[in-house]
């Protein structure tokens, strides 16, 4: 909403970032929109070109953490157990016509844990996943690393 209220506003095209979630709107820049993926600063970044109307949004079990009872905890939780999420992934980033749409996809990606790969080829949206080991995998056509 805010990316679409600055071209409304300016007649510009705009990229939004909103603590971590990411909107474009309007025409990009040039050789479009250049995006760096990276959830952890000692993980291999990537640089993406984001394209124009397009939002991306990194959900992450490494981030916001604390110790309760000896026990690491994070801030997403599993309804079904109403404890931390688990499985194979530490983060997910996934593009999509919107941030709300990216944003819970990615959640829902980390709350769905092992089932997340199979979930996110359902729903076909391009998402990168990253394993507690920092291996990466993609999917959906996500956009390739920006050539150096």
């Amino acid at each position: 909403m805010c990316a679409q209220a600055v071209v409304a506003a300016l007649d510009t095209g705009v990229l939004v970032s909103l603590g971590g979630d990411i909107a474009t709107a309007g025409p990009g820049p040039e050789g479009g929109w250049q995006v760096t993926v990276q959830d952890l600063p000692t993980d291999v970044a990537q640089q993406i070109t984001l394209a124009d109307g397009a939002a991306m949004a990194t959900s992450s079990t490494a981030r916001r953490t604390w110790l309760q009872d000896g026990k690491p905890m994070h801030h997403l939780v599993d309804p079904a157990t109403a404890r931390p999420a688990t499985g194979r992934w530490r983060s997910v980033t996934v593009v999509a016509p919107t941030c709300a749409r990216a944003n819970t996809a990615s959640t829902a990606a980390l709350v769905k844990g092992d089932g997340a790969v199979a979930w996110l080829q359902q729903v076909g949206l391009p998402a990168r996943l990253v394993s507690h080991d920092g291996a990466v995998a993609t999917l959906n056509s996500w956009p390739q690393e920006v050539a150096a």
